[in-house]
């Protein structure tokens, strides 16, 4: 089949027809509604707020009440309507129904904003639009935010079997999200009878991706867009990596019985913790504090050479093959020609946590491996990544010279790393933030530097850059959240702030929960790149009144 045709998106985009008066008879303000007058509205819904081959299921949930499947009562003030919708229903190539479904929340309170929420991982599920954006946090609906998501076009979750079937795959990359958010907005404006006056995204790993491809392909849907761990070459970069990753550990892994390789086994949890204390050992203080985070990530130099075992393996060293492995999967992959295919990852000790291990080792006792490179990555490869979709596919036998030109179609269209000007989200007034973990194990935070760096380098430095875009690393932490880090932070009000207030965030607020397993109750500055949280020198290291944000 040609790339050609194998990509072509049928249909064109639903026109963004805001509705400037609707239904209902009220004289007051639509936006602030007694309950029964606003449920009234979110029945009205049901017509289909005049959006073609779409279905709505409205439902009117009073405040002090739960929805089924929700977030807690505790976060809400008042009511809302949630909006269940399905978005032109079709029969696949591939004999599978299909269609772009999505879930908007609407408060009986809106603020006037709109907050469209990214996905994660193969997608196909419609995220919960009433939950907080993190640990510690509180409900965007509970402030006033009318939120949507969706579940990017197919209803599968894991499994990326939807990849045979070109248009859920042009669906997936961006249609169904040009779709939703027009539909939300659509609907917004009828039940509210006026537009949002700000419109904003939020998302992390898949849902980053999806925050730069709006900023890229749909350049003035959103006023402001917070990209975090932005999965911006997971159909290249970051699945070959992953795939780099699983040999290095697998090699590494002793046999069962039978032969066969126990992944979780090729470095038990003593073994990373003895990394992380090694790391931490040598890059803690060169941000002038020993506090068990490596802020200062550029100056941190380690090779895990220093533990490798002189003799018999015991409780205080590797093996040879452990410390090859590490050094493998920290260099990052490369062709046999030596030519880096992807960032390997930064040194930090947040790979002794679980969150790094659920991504690369998995917690399998047996040589049947479950860790995300293998059930995750490896079915998006197959059935997506790769054009035509090879099912049968063998992980470890992933060629790094050949088998990376088969996963070059379809990053043309899903991948956002080759935009590295922005130029109309600029024009737009846009304003960009990303966040990533430093120790993240899938999608390298070096990955979102050297983007960051090359974002510079088009637009006049790193200072004319930061008056639109701005990027911030976490020490510490894993995949979204998680591992020795101050991982609750409230990133969408700093975008607020900039957008609405001209307030660029000179640094946010960070905080580890009081049920952290390791700083609870601690709190830092997350500070833009270059700049990273220093120690004033004297005070608390537990409170970020007593770092700066500086340079190195």
């Amino acid at each position: 089949m040609r790339t050609s045709t194998y990509f072509r998106a049928s249909g064109t985009a639903l026109a963004v027809a805001l509705l400037s008066a609707c239904g209902g008879g009220s004289s007051a303000d639509p936006a602030h509604l007694d309950a029964t007058a606003a449920a009234a509205r979110c029945a009205d819904l049901a017509g289909g707020a005049g959006l073609a081959d779409t279905t709505l299921t409205p439902q009117y949930v009073p405040a002090g009440t739960r929805r089924a499947g929700g977030a807690a009562t505790g976060d809400f003030l008042g009511g809302y309507c949630v909006v269940t919708g399905a978005m032109n229903p079709r029969t696949g190539v591939d004999g599978h129904h299909y269609q772009i479904g999505f879930q908007l929340s609407l408060p009986d309170d809106w603020n006037g904003r709109f907050l469209y929420v990214g996905g994660g991982g193969n997608d196909g599920t419609l995220r919960d639009t009433t939950a907080a954006l993190g640990g510690g946090l509180t409900s965007p609906v509970a402030q006033g935010y009318a939120v949507v998501s969706t579940d990017a076009g197919h209803q599968t979750t894991l499994a990326a079997d939807f990849g045979g079937d070109p248009q859920a795959r042009i669906d997936h990359a961006y249609n169904a999200h040009d779709k939703a958010a027009v539909a939300a907005k659509t609907i917004i404006a009828r039940r509210y009878q006026k537009s949002a006056a700000k419109s904003y995204f939020q998302g992390c790993s898949g849902g980053g991706r999806q925050g730069m491809m709006f900023s890229q392909r749909f350049p003035d849907y959103f006023d402001g867009i917070v990209a975090m761990a932005p999965a911006q070459r997971v159909s290249s970069g970051a699945t070959v990596a992953a795939m780099w990753n699983n040999i290095q550990f697998t090699n590494a892994a002793p046999l069962d019985g039978n032969g066969k390789p126990i992944l979780s086994q090729a470095l038990s949890s003593a073994d990373l913790q003895l990394v992380a204390t090694a790391v931490t050992n040598a890059c803690d203080a060169a941000d002038g504090a020993a506090d068990g985070m490596v802020n200062n990530f550029k100056a941190c130099t380690f090779n895990p050479a220093v533990l490798q075992c002189s003799g018999a393996k015991t409780a205080t060293c590797l093996t040879s093959t452990q410390v090859t492995a590490l050094q493998n999967v920290f260099g990052g992959p490369h062709n046999s020609s030596g030519q880096a295919l992807y960032p390997g990852q930064p040194w930090d000790p947040g790979i002794a946590s679980a969150g790094w291990r659920a991504w690369t080792l998995g917690t399998s006792t047996t040589a049947t491996p479950n860790s995300l490179y293998n059930l995750l990555m490896s079915d998006a490869l197959r059935n997506e990544f790769f054009t035509p979709p090879d099912p049968g596919f063998d992980i470890l036998k992933f060629n790094f010279d050949t088998d990376p030109q088969r996963m070059e179609a379809f990053s043309q269209v899903y991948d956002t790393y080759r935009d590295t000007k922005l130029s109309a989200f600029q024009a737009h007034g846009g304003k960009l933030l990303f966040v990533h973990g430093l120790a993240d194990p899938i999608f390298s935070p070096l990955d979102t530097r050297d983007y960051y760096e090359k974002l510079a380098a088009s637009n006049g430095g790193i200072a004319a850059t930061q008056s639109f875009a701005r990027a911030f690393f976490v020490p510490g932490m894993n995949h979204c959240s998680g591992g020795p880090a101050t991982d609750s932070f409230d990133a969408l009000q700093a975008v607020v702030d900039w957008v609405e207030k001209g307030q660029a965030p000179d640094s946010i607020k960070a905080t580890a929960l009081a049920t952290s397993a390791y700083f609870p109750n601690r709190t830092r500055p997350l500070c833009p790149y270059p700049k990273f949280a220093k120690y004033k020198g004297t005070g608390s290291l537990e409170d970020a009144a007593n770092f700066t944000c500086e340079s190195s």
